[in-house]
This record gives C-alpha cells, structure tokens and sequence, in this order.
C-alpha cells in the first residue's frame, strides 16, 4: 500500500469532495479516498499498482485542475 497527496484546484465545497471521491473510488486499486476543499489536497491510499498519473487523469477528467509538481 502506497499513500499519494495531490494538490487539485477548484474545490469548492462537500459536493466537490464527494465527486473526487466517488471517481476515485472506481479505479480498481485505490482503498481510500480523503478530499478536503479548504487546504485543495487529495489524499489517496492504494495498492502499488496505481499509478500518480492516473489518479490526476481521473480529477481531470471529471473537471478539476490538479496542480503538478516542479
């Protein structure tokens, strides 16, 4: 198990939180799922197999930012 914190921008409320959520929590791989809109962080626990890519691809691709390192 592996721990991933990824910083999303457009997090505006609960709702926003519980469709990052509920996305993440379709990818086959990924136990847990913790989004906070006041601080923009992700928290993610999931099997190695998951990669950071796609976490973010699943953010964007229900709509938010996620801010890339560097």
């Amino acid at each position: 198990m592996k721990d991933t914190t990824i910083k999303v921008k457009g997090m505006m409320c609960e709702g926003c939180e519980n469709r990052i959520k509920n996305a993440l929590g379709e990818v086959e791989g990924i136990k847990e799922v913790e989004a906070n809109h006041n601080t923009g962080l992700v928290k993610i626990t999931s099997t190695d197999e998951v990669k950071k890519e796609e976490m973010e691809e699943t953010i964007e691709d229900i709509g938010f930012e996620v801010e890339k390192e560097g």
